[in-house]
């Protein structure tokens, strides 16, 4: 397989996270969002959205959106799950991992950031944008898992939930988001100590800057 993405994108983050949890080998190949490189014609071709992650299958078949990547994957290698049996957990993981994957991470990504700006709007005001989309995701996170017990989001075992919280983590300091919910960082902590997720890692990436 080959996947598709960049260091520092949130979205990829989390296919890299699934993929090593599922103990898959993959081949990277980067796109630098900043200059560009993910409106190519030649990636266009793969994922008309021109965004990243995008996977392609060993048959030539091509996956687009995080989530629904880490889901097939989940379905094709089914251990370790990242989603439990019981329909009502399910439901409640999903929808943590959809609070950040469609209500918080699209609202202050690179593409709309840079749309801001050519509003004319301040970068001061435009961090202050994405702090704000932050903080007010990552509460209602808490909110949402305030309830559970366990190392992780949702008890003692890895879910979607926690690979969707990590990566937004590292989004939150990037924006000087002020981390005031211990038990978030409590999960980020135990999921780190991992190695799936320590060597997803921007910074451990052949393309980090």
């Amino acid at each position: 397989m080959r996947l598709h993405g960049y260091f520092r994108s949130t979205a990829s983050y989390r296919v890299r996270i699934a993929l090593n949890l599922k103990g898959l080998r993959y081949d990277q190949l980067s796109h630098h969002l900043r200059k560009g490189e993910q409106r190519a014609p030649a990636y266009l071709a793969l994922n008309p959205q021109g965004l990243v992650p995008a996977l392609e299958l060993d048959d030539g078949r091509v996956l687009t959106q995080s989530l629904a990547i880490c889901e097939y994957l989940d379905e094709i290698h089914p251990e370790p799950a990242l989603l439990p049996t019981d329909s009502i957990t399910r439901a409640h993981i999903r929808a943590f991992a959809q609070l950040i994957a469609c209500d918080v991470h699209p609202v202050q990504n690179l593409k709309i950031l840079n749309r801001l700006c050519t509003l004319g709007i301040g970068e001061d005001r435009i961090d202050g944008w994405a702090r704000t989309a932050i903080e007010e995701g990552l509460a209602a996170c808490d909110v949402l898992i305030a309830d559970t017990a366990g190392r992780y989001c949702f008890g003692d075992a890895v879910t979607l939930a926690d690979i969707c919280l990590v990566p937004q983590l590292v989004n939150a300091r990037r924006f000087g988001v002020d981390l005031r919910w211990p038990r978030l960082l409590a999960i980020e902590a135990a999921c780190l100590s991992l190695p799936a997720f320590a060597d997803a890692a921007p910074e451990r990436q052949e393309d980090a800057e």
